[in-house]
């Protein structure tokens, strides 16, 4: 068996778009992945055709073969556009390798270490922007109060809203009385994370998380820019609440650093970025040898979601998983199968590969459009930071 073919496949979810990678082979099995990647849609399809001419004619079940080929067939190094569309490629792989052995990923993978995998909601969801910019304190409770009514132990917020100026006083306040009446509201069983989004300084960011801590968050996601290393390690050495980092971040060789330098108790590699299945395996290796957890970033799309799945149900160090469930309510139009969570959990699946499938008339029907820009003005004409 042989590639005969790879493609894309854009599907505008208002949010973002999906870019899913599809790969034929010569014997009619197709394998799916997905390589979505905000602001860059564009650049990640032109990458997947690039890396096609490698590809065509080779074996699609020599995953590591075909990832070292297109890691360092080209003299360029891949910057996050060039690893996401390698994601997307090496995911559709492990998909066509699945459903040859008539087996699901997770069994490829070294097979199940827990029976579910627990997920947490976004306070946001599809909406996330404008919600931020207008809620109040009481409709992010009332919020959260749905998200555990429907079985969630976990909800994540975004704690300064969209337009806000970070570091003021009156600021850190205001998000320090969120968390107060999220916890109030929830409850000490309920694990609240709390995303600062790569905003903050160092300095910022610690203030931020003394004012938080009182409040118990189970972690702080990407306290300052994944960068300077060192500033999220200052940060780190600052408190004792875990700190969370690395959805930004590609391949081993970058989270290398992060882990020698103590710089996080939870690592957030993302599958369609970092370098897709195997290679986000070999960053919780390394993870698991420092003592870090690893909670995968992902508010992307359904293949996005079943890869994680298959990869969270092998991870002796998994702590928690990240999904989308609100973007838009033709989910299951577009891709057949998705995995929905119960009472918070995701049951292992059993079909074979990913366990999904692209109805492609489907997603004919939402063609691409560009993303929204994601800037924001004060009242005064003032860009806001974001």
């Amino acid at each position: 068996m042989v590639i005969k073919a790879i493609s894309t496949v854009v599907v505008n979810a208002e949010m973002r778009n999906w870019v899913f990678v599809k790969v034929e082979t010569d014997e009619a099995i197709t394998g799916w992945g997905e390589a979505s990647l905000e602001w860059h849609t564009l650049g990640v399809v032109g990458a997947v055709e690039d890396l096609s001419h490698f590809l065509v004619g080779e074996d699609p079940c020599r995953i590591e073969h075909l990832y070292q080929v297109m890691t360092r067939q080209g003299f360029w190094r891949s910057g996050v556009i060039g690893m996401s569309a390698i994601s997307g490629i090496e995911m559709a792989c492990w998909d066509i390798l699945g459903k040859c052995l008539g087996t699901p990923v997770h069994q490829l993978l070294g097979g199940r270490v827990r029976e579910r995998v627990r997920m947490y909601d976004h306070l946001g969801g599809g909406e996330m922007a404008s919600l931020y910019l207008n809620t109040t304190i009481d409709q992010f409770t009332e919020r959260a109060r749905r998200s555990i009514a429907d079985g969630y132990t976990a909800v994540k917020v975004l704690i300064v809203p969209v337009g806000e100026p970070l570091e003021h006083a009156s600021t850190i306040r205001q998000a320090a009385k969120l968390m107060e009446a999220l916890r109030l509201a929830l409850g000490e069983e309920v694990d609240i994370m709390v995303d600062l989004h790569g905003r903050t300084t160092p300095a910022g960011a610690i203030r931020y998380i003394e004012a938080l801590a009182p409040f118990a968050p189970y972690f702080i996601e990407e306290p300052c820019p994944p960068e300077n290393v060192a500033g999220m390690a200052q940060v780190a050495r600052a408190t004792t609440v875990p700190i969370a980092t690395g959805e930004r971040l590609v391949t081993r060789f970058q989270f290398r650093e992060l882990f020698e330098s103590a710089a996080c108790a939870v690592a957030q590699p993302d599958i369609c970025h970092a370098g897709g299945l195997w290679e986000v395996r070999k960053i919780a290796a390394l993870a698991e040898s420092h003592y870090v957890s690893i909670a995968p970033h992902n508010p992307l799309g359904p293949i996005a979601t079943a890869a994680a799945v298959q990869l969270d149900l092998v991870l002796p160090n998994f702590l928690i998983q990240e999904a989308i469930r609100s973007d838009v309510p033709w989910r299951d139009e577009v891709v057949t199968n998705t995995l929905h969570a119960s009472r918070g959990y995701i049951e292992p699946p059993h079909l074979p590969g990913l366990g999904v499938e692209v109805n492609e008339q489907a997603a004919a029907r939402h063609p691409y459009l560009p993303e929204k820009q994601m800037r924001y003005f004060h009242e005064d004409g003032a860009v806001a930071d974001w």
